[in-house]
């Protein structure tokens, strides 16, 4: 593994300040993250304390007061509520369907790739035909399965607390820029607002981006079991998934019964672990989802007995 730096400042160089100098601006654990980070996107990352953090950084650092944000609607309720805490800073936002093409006049396109939790994948072609740049958030499907800036976004985003840190002990988000240009203006903003991750979770994020294409690979098997058995299950009504990754939702009669009756998948929130996690969605996200959506993240465990304990909670 690379060696952690948590150093805070370097000296200067001949009385100059060197590549490093002040973490705030950077340091050579998050310089390394993101230079694998950006390998496996096929552009330039940048690394933040948080999903949310990135996501922030993106909108105030590209948009200015008055522009709108055309957002993919089904996806992950944390983007609609966070665009409209910043609409009295002047930013606007509208969702429509990702499948077709995004509304004239908006100056940024959100796409989610696939979108959490109803699993709709993005048109892409539709998206960047249209005038305004195109933001995807590749959170559940990873550099692994989809690499968006191949498919004409200008940037990507991750909540690399999910699957790139994988293990559930890392808070931390990230940026790919297609641009070197739009790269520098957001490397500037981050360092002048602080919006910056610390050392210890970009190296936690160097050690999972290691094991990252074995484990979505295993995940993904084992999803696309599940997915077949649950689909000709009595008791679930509809089941959504995009065919990769570990990340689906089901419909049941009875949610809360279902989540409680589990013994092997933890019922918690958030996705991208190596241990199985299932939650009602209509719980944090109310009538915007059908009440009886489960949202399951499939994780490392083996995929019999996975299905015993959903099966036997279904019952």
């Amino acid at each position: 593994m690379e060696p952690l730096d948590r150093s805070t400042i370097w000296p200067y160089e001949g009385g100059k300040p060197g590549d490093f100098y002040y973490q705030r601006y950077a340091h050579p654990t998050g310089v390394a993250a993101e230079r694998a980070l950006g390998e496996l996107e096929g552009g330039e990352a940048l690394l933040f304390p948080s999903g949310s953090g990135a996501i922030t950084a993106l909108v105030l650092g590209l948009l200015e007061p008055g522009q709108t944000i055309a957002l993919a609607e089904g996806g992950y309720y944390g983007t609609s509520l966070l665009f409209g805490a910043l609409e009295p800073w002047g930013l606007r936002y509208v969702e429509f369907d990702q499948t077709s093409p995004p509304p004239d006049g908006v100056d940024l396109v959100w796409l989610e790739a696939p979108s959490n939790p109803f699993l709709t994948m993005p048109d892409f072609e539709a998206a960047g035909a249209a005038p305004a740049r195109v933001v995807v958030d590749s959170t559940a499907a990873t550099p692994v399965y989809v690499r968006p800036l191949e498919h004409g976004a200008d940037f990507v985003v991750h909540s690399a607390t999910k699957y790139l840190g994988g293990h559930s002990d890392v808070l931390l988000g990230a940026v790919v820029c297609g641009s070197a240009d739009d790269a520098e203006r957001l490397r500037s903003f981050r360092g002048r607002t602080g919006i910056v991750a610390a050392p210890d979770p970009c190296w936690l994020l160097l050690r999972s981006l290691k094991t990252l294409r074995v484990r979505m690979e295993r995940i993904t098997a084992t999803a696309r079991v599940l997915v077949e058995r649950l689909r000709a299950h009595p008791a679930v009504e509809t089941v959504r998934y995009a065919g990769f990754s570990g990340l689906l939702s089901f419909d049941v009669p009875d949610p809360g019964k279902v989540e409680t009756s589990l013994r092997l998948i933890k019922n918690a929130t958030s996705l991208g672990g190596t241990e199985s996690v299932l939650e009602s969605r209509a719980r944090w996200e109310g009538d915007r989802v059908p009440p009886g959506l489960l949202r399951l993240s499939v994780g490392l465990e083996d995929p019999d007995e996975l299905w015993a304990d959903l099966e036997q909670a279904l019952s």
